[in-house]
């Protein structure tokens, strides 16, 4: 079986920068490594739920979810340990993909649990994918962390600002009704973002 991740090009589609050591350390690691890492996961997604199936590839030593540094809530990932490498190198080939919690998660190869890995290293305190997103995903808390802020900017500028609405130029492209319906193209909710950015350096 271990003949199956010899290439090391598929060991992981993750490189994590922090990863005390060269390139070449990073994948011996990868090699004898018993650790996998899971992402894409709902933020609602329980630990006994990562138990339940990630025991069907073998004895599972340890799990740790992935945290909010802020909230210490969850975050969308997490580390399973295994005792042995047979163990991993099948949860990585037959549960990478796999739909938990209505959402198909990613099983890499890890370099190994260490302490503050569990945390999230985003600004916002979660993930750094959380913070740019532009599309509206209910099971990682909604829009992204940026479109969340500069739409409560938009409710502040309406509800708290001084004097009539109609002193303010509109700051909602005409053809996105964001705020409305709830309804907005990525391309869209982009240039909204833009168009909202430039006009409050103007304020």
């Amino acid at each position: 079986m271990a003949s199956l991740f010899k290439d090391q090009s598929k060991l992981s589609q993750y490189r994590d920068r922090r990863f005390p050591g060269s390139q070449e350390d990073f994948e011996q690691a990868l090699l004898a490594s018993t650790t996998v890492y899971i992402g894409n996961m709902s933020f609602y997604t329980t630990e006994e739920q990562v138990y339940e199936l990630f025991s069907r590839a073998g004895e599972i030593k340890k799990i740790i979810m992935g945290l909010d540094k802020n909230t210490k809530t969850p975050c969308g990932f997490c580390f399973v340990l295994y005792y042995s490498r047979e163990d991993t190198e099948d949860a990585v080939k037959y549960i990478s993909g796999t739909i938990l919690d209505d959402r198909p998660i990613r099983v890499d190869f890890d370099w190994g649990f260490q302490e503050g890995r569990q945390w999230g290293r985003g600004r916002s305190g979660g993930q750094v994918r959380d913070e740019y997103r532009t599309d509206y995903d209910p099971g990682r808390g909604g829009y992204g962390k940026l479109v969340q802020r500069e739409l409560e900017a938009q409710r502040t500028l309406v509800d708290y600002g001084t004097g009539s609405l109609g002193t303010f130029p509109p700051v909602m492209p005409p053809h996105c009704k964001l705020l409305r319906n709830s309804l907005c193209s990525s391309r869209d909710l982009a240039y909204f973002l833009d168009y909202l950015s430039l006009h409050m350096s103007l304020h």
